[in-house]
């Protein structure tokens, strides 16, 4: 999955999606990726289009609401966001999840929140304003 490639990288995605509605086994990202895409109805027909948006640009907007919304930057952000809650890097984002999930009652809220904070901190640094800074990240989590 870890590639630079576009096509390759949102092709994953499209393969997980497929395998699951064909109920063949799945990798453990691919479960992973799958679960997100679950959660996420309202990009489920595009990853089953006959020709998926492989080479689609899409918006900057990376909130699910947005008919120009990147499917594929939502659910990496997701798995990004799962991933450093699983290994609690950088260090107190574990509990900081905790403490959202716990205020808003949902889980997939909680991520979307931290997606919001991980997206700029992102774009910041491809921007070349900032290099990444994990308290400005947790500082931004905390105020959400």
């Amino acid at each position: 999955m870890f590639s630079t490639d576009r096509d390759t990288y949102r092709r994953v995605f499209v393969e997980a999606w497929r395998k699951h509605r064909a109920n063949e086994p799945l990798e453990p990202l691919e479960s992973r990726i799958v679960s997100v895409i679950a959660r996420h109805p309202e990009f489920q027909s595009l990853l089953e289009d006959a020709e998926p948006p492989l080479n689609r640009d899409f918006g900057p907007d990376n909130g699910p609401d947005n008919g120009n919304a990147n499917p594929f930057f939502h659910v990496g952000l997701h798995l990004a966001i799962l991933e450093q809650v699983s290994i609690d890097q950088p260090a107190g984002i574990r509990r900081l999840y905790a403490q959202l999930v716990e205020r808003l009652g949902d889980p997939h809220q909680a991520e979307h929140r931290m997606m919001s904070c991980l997206a700029e901190s992102l774009w910041k640094l491809q921007q070349g304003q900032a290099t990444f800074s994990e308290r400005d990240y947790l500082a931004c989590i905390e105020r959400r």
